[in-house]
């Protein structure tokens, strides 16, 4: 059996393969991928069992990705983009509260035990890590500054602070909740740190 990270992987240098049908292969594995994540968990999204669900060998699995890691991050990217679309309520404070209670809801779903599981595996694996910032923290807090500027725009919030602050100030209690399970992943929740975090950085 191969490893589970490339030999030698580096995720400077590590470069993959495009054209046509590379990018055919490329997605046949992204999209088996997810199909495993979905079905285990990281645990069931082998190298092995994504190469049998594919169809394309280990080998070119490790063509297109550094690691293991490096292929469930990026998959698991796509599926939050596509289970978090962004709200759209007519004020900030709406609509950064609903993002909020999404956000918990997807955190206490098996999706979000997916989500721990990966943020664990990126601890000793580098390349991962970089996948998983690239694809999933970067899409993620692309669409929450989109929120912000909206409400930037509105007037509704003060302009002068950083929106890589303000989403740490809104979102980062919920990766600490799911990863520590110290406070519920409840709607309820949600809303009141959403309020709470929201005095802060309001003009009203």
């Amino acid at each position: 059996m191969l490893p589970e990270t490339r030999s030698g992987a580096d995720e400077a240098t590590f470069v993959r393969p495009t054209g046509a049908r590379s990018d055919r292969i490329h997605q046949a594995i992204l999209d088996a991928t997810s199909e495993l994540l979905d079905e285990g968990g990281f645990p069931a999204a082998t190298v092995d069992a994504i190469a049998a669900r594919s169809g394309a060998s280990k080998a070119t699995i490790y063509k297109h990705w550094p690691s293991r890691t490096a292929v469930a991050a990026e998959s698991f990217g796509a599926m939050m983009a596509q289970a978090l679309p962004l709200p759209d309520t007519g004020s900030a404070a709406g609509d950064l509260t609903e993002q909020v209670v999404r956000v918990s809801a997807f955190y206490a779903s098996a999706r979000g035990a997916v989500f721990a599981q990966l943020l664990a595996a990126c601890v000793d694996d580098p390349a991962g890590a970089m996948y998983f910032r690239d694809y999933f923290l970067s899409g993620r807090r692309a669409a929450i500054t989109t929120l912000w500027q909206r409400a930037v725009d509105r007037g509704e919030v003060d302009a002068r602070l950083d929106v890589n602050d303000v989403i740490d100030i809104l979102f980062g209690p919920l990766i600490f909740r799911r990863m520590t399970g110290h406070c519920a992943l409840t709607e309820d929740h949600a809303r009141r740190l959403a309020e709470a975090a929201l005095r802060g950085v309001s003009l009203s």
